[in-house]
């Protein structure tokens, strides 16, 4: 697997790659404070601040992105996504590449992390790949239980009351420590609200889409005050950016 090479700025300027990176991060995935998952975001935008072009983040997505999300992926024990996400991307396995799932055999882990989705409305989008994947993992937090007995994947459902409860129950009946976050915008921005992020890795691709229909990484209502963030890392390829950020006041 060939992967990408990118030029460290903060901290301590050099070369890297996307797993020295996610490695070299330390996660406090051991940390019970707050009987959840330590929970990482993972975002692409484009300067003027769209998260996505024609309602795809892959459109703005470049190899440096996509190593850098997969290796996330790689050390994530889940993935929430939102269920427009799910069905705007069109979602397939969590890590394709057999190489990262063999790691993670090794290191005694499930080989792909679990997919998490929260729905308020009932829904899935059953005809994507995802739900075709005999060993995709899912869980759903729904208000009423949806009928996926005809689906490949193995689907567990968990009652949705609300979104600390979600992650309090992934970390207490699933295992999960380390939970990514990859939107869509109104899931972010709910996390935001509630204080239930400790990192966001943004990546800043150079281009300006200009308009006003494409939403930015957050969307909904407000927090109560704005959430302020710590500059954590930044590396650098091909004038694209990426950048880690703490929220200084992660709950």
């Amino acid at each position: 697997m060939e992967t990408a090479s990118y030029r460290r700025l903060l901290p301590d300027p050099g070369e890297t790659d996307a797993s020295a990176f996610v490695q070299s991060l330390e996660l406090r995935s051991s940390d019970t404070a707050h009987g959840r998952p330590y929970t990482v975001a993972n975002f692409v935008a484009s300067v003027d601040g769209h998260a996505t072009i024609d309602g795809l983040s892959r459109k703005l997505s470049d190899p440096g992105d996509r190593d850098l999300f997969r290796s996330l992926r790689e050390r994530a024990d889940a993935v929430l996504v939102g269920t427009r996400t799910l069905a705007a991307e069109n979602l397939g396995r969590m890590l394709p590449q057999a190489e990262r799932r063999e790691r993670r055999v090794a290191s005694g882990r499930s080989p792909e992390p679990i997919l998490v989705t929260v729905t308020n409305s009932s829904r899935l989008p059953l005809d994507i790949p995802l739900f075709s994947n005999p060993d995709a993992n899912v869980v759903v937090f729904s208000t009423t239980r949806l009928d996926t007995a005809h689906v490949a994947a193995t689907v567990i459902h968990e009652p949705l009351t609300s979104l600390a409860d979600a992650l309090s129950t992934l970390w207490r009946d699933h295992g999960v420590r380390i939970l990514l976050c990859e939107g869509g915008p109104t899931l972010f921005g709910a996390l935001v609200r509630e204080r239930l992020v400790d990192e966001l890795f943004l990546t800043l691709a150079p281009v300006i889409v200009g308009g006003a229909s494409e939403k930015g990484v957050a969307s909904g209502p407000p927090p109560e005050a704005p959430a302020k963030l710590e500059l954590a890392g930044v590396l650098e390829r091909d004038s694209t950016l990426f950048l880690r950020y703490r929220f200084a006041e992660a709950s």
